[in-house]
């Protein structure tokens, strides 16, 4: 089926934007990183207490270093090598020590509640602590994404099959157990996490880059011909490699049903990184730096592209059930434990799988649809 090509312009909206629009931009977004951290600061963010606003503030500064990054990388041509070229992989490092500690927590509680749906049982004990102390983070790992409906045989969702009775008394048997199990792997991957952001929010290395984004703020370092040059074929051109990058997708396969190849792959006993999940996650990428490139085309005042809003809400909860899958099965391969508790994290990594194709089937159906922008 012949993709609809996102216009990244508006011929309506007047002159076209030159790279003084996107020093504009950076520089937005450079005083929103300094803003987003005055209140880290002020808040606490540093001692993990998990406050709405240290929460806030945390989920402020990964969005403006995301945006300086992907603005750094699809228009670099306009910028000062050097400069871009070193700033880069320290947005990057810093955007990924800011996240981890974040994702964990949306992974325990994501892979908690699918056991107490699977199992039927009352609410673990570790799990009420849990949601309580990270609800608000988790729902900011995939703002605004509904839940996604399973697929049945005819591609519509429909109500769960009913589970017989033997199999649900073995995996409540386990279930409590394996929450056990995965409360303390990823409470200490937490505690890890924010360990190492601390040190790097201390370090003078984090440091430095703040202090390069400090003068992002008022003056951004573009070639002498910048100012004059159109934003539109770099922006077209982070568009294409989407698009390409799509193609290049399996959506036939995706709009099935079933996907027998994927959950063999997770039945066995290889560690490494399910082989499909790769492209959707660059997908994920692509889109990402496009929505950027937009941004920094319309500025705040642009229109919003609704299959773009959803696509990449289906993006993100692909990401983050495949994350909780490979945290399933990497707690099934925990030495020397129970039958019942193995059952129980099998049932919920193939409770994961399902989610990644049901992800899968609703980026299908909304890319497939004619782009529609609002207001």
């Amino acid at each position: 089926m012949a993709q609809q090509h996102l216009d990244p312009t508006d011929p309506t909206a007047g002159p076209s934007p030159t790279g003084e629009a996107l020093a504009g931009y950076l520089r937005a977004q450079a005083t929103e990183f300094l803003r987003a951290l005055r209140l880290h600061r002020e808040t606490g963010g540093a001692t993990g207490n998990g406050t709405e606003d240290s929460v806030d503030a945390a989920r402020a500064l990964r969005r403006s270093v995301r945006r300086i990054s992907g603005s750094l990388h699809t228009f670099r041509p306009l910028l000062e090598t050097e400069w871009s070229e070193s700033l880069q992989p320290e947005l990057a490092w810093l955007s990924g020590t800011l996240t981890m500690e974040h994702a964990y927590a949306a992974r325990q509680e994501r892979l908690l509640l699918a056991l107490h749906r699977l199992s039927g049982a009352t609410v673990f004990p570790t799990q009420s602590a849990a949601a309580s102390a990270v609800g608000a983070v988790v729902g900011s790992r995939s703002a605004g994404a509904d839940p996604v409906p399973r697929k049945t045989a005819q591609g519509t969702a429909g109500p769960p099959a009913a589970t017989p009775t033997t199999d649900r008394g073995n995996l409540t048997v386990g279930a409590a157990k394996a929450g056990a199990l995965l409360e303390r792997q990823l409470t200490l991957a937490r505690t890890r996490a924010h360990s190492t952001a601390l040190q790097a929010l201390g370090s003078s290395r984090f440091h430095a880059v703040a202090d390069k984004i400090a003068v992002l703020a008022s003056e951004v370092p573009l070639t002498p011909t910048a100012p004059t040059t159109p934003l539109h074929p770099l922006a077209t051109a982070a568009e294409e490699r989407l698009t390409d990058a799509i193609t290049a997708l399996p959506l036939v396969t995706a709009g099935s049903p079933y996907n027998a190849e994927a959950l063999i792959h997770g039945l066995s006993p290889d560690p490494s990184p399910h082989p499909q999940d790769a492209p959707w996650h660059q997908v994920r990428l692509l889109l990402r730096l496009h929505r950027y490139a937009r941004e920094a085309l319309h500025d705040t005042g642009g229109p919003i592209d609704v299959r773009l809003l959803t696509a990449g809400q289906a993006l993100d909860r692909h990401r983050d059930a495949s994350e909780a899958a490979a945290a399933a099965a990497s707690a099934a391969r925990t030495p020397r434990i129970a039958p019942a508790t193995a059952y129980a994290l099998g049932v919920l990594h193939a409770d994961q799988r399902h989610e990644v194709e049901a992800a899968r089937f609703a980026f299908q159906q909304s890319w497939l649809k004619q782009a529609v922008s609002t207001p």
